[in-house]
């Protein structure tokens, strides 16, 4: 596929470039300058002609990575977007989100840098729009069967466009006031402009599916009347408890989930009053986790203005390269330099907070923190290792622990599984007949790659339950896993 000797003549990896740190921070808008195509070109020419493209095995959608780069690289930009969007419904999301495990599965990556898959990917989402070519598809007749998916974060949304475009009639049902789940306002405009998400939409709006915002299911319509009203059910709310840390001084002012403060911030970039919004300027932050969401803290926080911004990660800093316990092709758990990082901060590694200090006026002043040690493998506070790290704004960016579960189990009798995820067969169903359930919900926190794919193969089974059969594509079972995940 692409050049048969570009890897030999292109060997050095290229991505485009950011904007400088001082002006990018000034601003909402996404951190990359616009693509060169004759650089894309070459790099989506590295893909080499390696017999097993592993890359689809680790990209859970099993998106044809090496046909699309071959299309990019001959200057076919439609066809590349054609074979991109066969496995992918939402490539632009992807593209800008996506931590991509395919391209830890490259075989070119086994003594080279990896293809640039990411933003080959992006790129050519970004060409589809820009050329108008992302066209509506409607679907050709109508089956009479109606389908209520609950949450519009990418699960939901890959879910509706699929049974929309089969012929049923979809209502995605939303609690806040606008759809797009985490992509609306979990992630921060300078990772994807929300400008990209309205353009889908209105793609999907145009096929037939139909929004309903500011719809809380399980208050304003219960799930058992939800499920009378329509003939299938697809349960796609997320992952959405996060998880807390109960130490002393938990419960001070200032002490705040991750995800209520960007939802703040992205309501607050969107135009929204936002009485009370947590902000960040002029204080000392303390981000407690350095995954992706803190990431996105940090760089929120350098938007508004914080005096000092402080991450700390309760774990060994990751190595810089693979280690022999993460050969090639698995997914290797690196030391990642996101563009955030690039913009300040400082972070720290073995360090596990044992206490959030009072002011005396029940605000946040500082953390008490002490050197992590692992003991019987447990990572435990190390005595004596005790310090204090000034801090205004504590921002608790743990991860998930599950969906929602009260009004599920109470209303519609789904049942839970040990991890307190929605339990389901291997058609995506639960045990309460023609109830489905995609993405986070069902899998736990997981990728967005993840999330499309279930949405997609959810989709599936329902148009099965509904049919008896299906011509929509399953790309993946619930106890699937990649080789790179």
């Amino acid at each position: 596929m692409a050049d048969p000797k570009g890897f030999l003549k292109v060997r050095q990896r290229e991505l485009p470039p950011r904007r400088p740190v001082p002006v990018r921070i000034m601003d909402w808008k996404e951190v990359y300058e616009p693509h060169d195509p004759a650089m894309l070109r070459r790099q989506a020419g590295r893909c080499m002609d390696c017999g097993i493209p592993f890359c689809h095995q680790g990209c859970p959608l099993g998106n044809l990575i090496p046909e699309w780069n071959d299309l990019m690289w001959r200057g076919e930009d439609r066809a590349a977007v054609e074979r991109l969007h066969a496995t992918n419904n939402f490539p632009e999301f992807t593209g800008k989100l996506c931590p991509a495990p395919c391209e830890a599965s490259c075989v070119l990556g086994i003594n080279q840098p990896a293809v640039t898959i990411k933003q080959v990917e992006a790129a050519i989402a970004e060409d589809a729009f820009a050329n108008g070519w992302v066209e509506p598809h409607p679907p050709q007749r109508l089956t009479g069967k109606t389908v209520a998916v609950v949450g519009s974060g990418p699960a939901g949304l890959a879910a509706a466009q699929q049974l929309t475009r089969a012929g049923h009639t979809v209502a995605v049902f939303e609690r806040d006031d606008r759809i797009g789940g985490l992509l609306r306002y979990g992630i921060p405009e300078f990772k994807m402009e929300k400008r990209i998400l309205d353009t889908r939409l209105n793609q999907m709006q145009a096929e037939g599916t139909r929004f309903r915002a500011g719809v809380n299911i399980g208050v304003d319509i219960t799930w058992s009347d939800l499920r009378a009203r329509y003939d299938a059910v697809v349960v796609a709310t997320g992952a959405t408890v996060p998880r807390d840390l109960p130490i002393p001084g938990r419960d001070l002012d200032g002490v705040h989930f991750a995800m209520e403060y960007l939802v703040q911030a992205n309501r607050a970039v969107a135009g929204d009053p936002v009485p009370g919004q947590i902000l960040a300027e002029d204080k000392h932050v303390v981000i407690l986790g350095g995954g992706d969401t803190g990431a996105d803290c940090l760089g929120t926080a350098h938007r508004q203005g914080a005096a000092s911004v402080t991450t700390l990660a309760i774990g060994k800093q990751p190595p810089g390269e693979r280690t022999d316990s993460q050969p090639w092709p698995m997914f290797p758990a690196l030391f990642e330099v996101q563009s955030a990082h690039e913009e300040g901060g400082q972070r720290m590694f073995l360090a596990s907070t044992v206490e959030f200090l009072d002011d005396g006026e029940g605000n946040v002043r500082a953390l008490r923190v002490a050197e992590t040690e692992y003991l019987d493998g447990r990572r435990v506070p190390k005595a004596g290792t005790e310090r204090e790290i000034p801090a205004d704004l504590v921002l608790l960016s743990l991860g998930f622990t599950g969906p929602e579960s009260r009004d599920l189990d109470e209303q519609l009798a789904v049942p839970f599984d040990g991890r307190g995820n929605v339990e389901r067969g291997g058609d995506y169903q639960t045990s309460v007949p023609g109830v489905f359930v995609a993405g986070d919900a069902g899998r736990g926190q997981s990728l967005i790659v993840w999330a499309i794919a279930e949405g997609r193969a959810a989709a599936a089974a329902v148009d099965t339950y509904l049919e008896g059969e299906t011509e929509l594509p399953f790309p993946v079972r619930p106890t699937d896993r990649a080789i790179a995940v």
